[in-house]
């Protein structure tokens, strides 16, 4: 039986030539992404803006005019109305009572409970959640500073790890790949809540596992081939590297799209951003971060050189300190 190759062996695609485009449709889709998300912002779920929310569940679609009168008629603040996930689930969202805590606010939606039943026969309130605007507040600073302080991390990382060129381009490509996510999420006006964040922290994650191994394939055949142009160098590391990648991206997809299909709206966002991530994550790997490298000035003497330095620092340590035979 023959085995399943997603990519042909001996694959010579010629990555590099491409990465004027490449980097231009990158700063394209990066100014878009950037500009949606500042003009249309996002749709921040409760976790992020405080506040009651209830999801609704109708037997038939429901006109958005007739349900915001029923929601105005409850005297409990301006709400606002999204359809979610399908035309017959509607999202509401109301202002927190002054007082009363936790009781007051399941007495408002034991209020609208009555009166959308009164209204819309066999309505279901599938879920409500309640959040304080404090916390909601730290909510906000703690999801940003998650994805800052991880994706700097992971960017000195591999400063360190390898050269600071590749500190460099991990950083500018997995920034890349988190605007991506802003901007689709801008654009579609799906809700952006924790589960968001989560999902943009495992792309992270999975961006800087697929960029690792371009990585240390390009610093394993610089030191095996110093006299290659750096051009062909990249080629060779990324064809080398494809079926693997390719192979992951296509694997995880399947899995993401059976949880798209059969997962629930509530796992929609996450599946979807998710999803986006996968592939955009591979593009910058390929394209955007392993090209940046040639920008940044990075040959296999660099390597070399760094190679030379540790072995003399490897050598001293094993010989140790000099004994010319003198007494203290």
């Amino acid at each position: 039986m023959k085995l399943l190759k997603l990519v042909p062996d001996n694959t010579n695609i010629g990555f590099v030539k491409l990465r004027h485009w490449a980097f231009a449709l990158t700063a394209l889709l990066t100014v878009l992404a950037v500009g949606a998300t500042f003009y249309k912002g996002l749709n921040l779920g409760v976790d992020f803006v405080g506040g009651l929310m209830i999801e609704a569940k109708f037997q038939q679609p429901p006109h958005t005019d007739k349900v915001r009168s029923v929601i105005d008629r409850l005297g409990v603040g301006d709400g606002s109305l999204q359809q979610f996930g399908d035309p017959r689930t509607v999202q509401i969202r109301l202002p927190l009572p002054e007082q009363g805590g936790a009781g007051a606010s399941n007495a408002i939606v034991e209020k609208a409970r009555k009166a959308m039943t009164a209204e819309f026969p066999g309505v279901t309130f599938s879920r409500y959640d309640t959040v304080s605007g404090k916390v909601s507040g730290e909510l906000i600073q703690n999801g940003v500073l998650a994805v800052m302080l991880a994706v700097i991390g992971i960017a000195i990382f591999s400063w360190f790890r390898y050269e600071w060129q590749f500190g460099i381009s991990t950083f500018v490509a997995i920034m890349h790949d988190v605007l991506m996510t802003l901007g689709f999420f801008a654009i579609t006006q799906l809700e952006f809540d924790l589960n968001i964040v989560a999902a943009v922290l495992t792309i992270v994650g999975y961006s800087i596992n697929d960029k690792m191994v371009i990585d240390d394939r390009i610093r394993e055949n610089m030191r095996k081939y110093r006299k290659m142009d750096m051009k062909a160098l990249i080629d060779l590391s990324v064809n080398e590297t494809l079926p693997r990648t390719v192979m992951t991206s296509v694997t995880v997809l399947l899995a993401l799209g059976a949880l798209l299909l059969l997962g629930g709206h509530v796992l929609r966002g996450f599946t979807a951003a998710m999803m986006l991530g996968i592939i955009v994550g591979t593009y910058s790997s390929v394209y955007v971060s392993s090209s940046l490298l040639i920008t940044l000035g990075l040959s296999p003497a660099t390597a070399e050189k760094k190679a030379s330095k540790t072995n003399i620092a490897a050598q001293a340590e094993r010989v140790g300190p000099r004994d010319d035979g003198a007494r203290p």
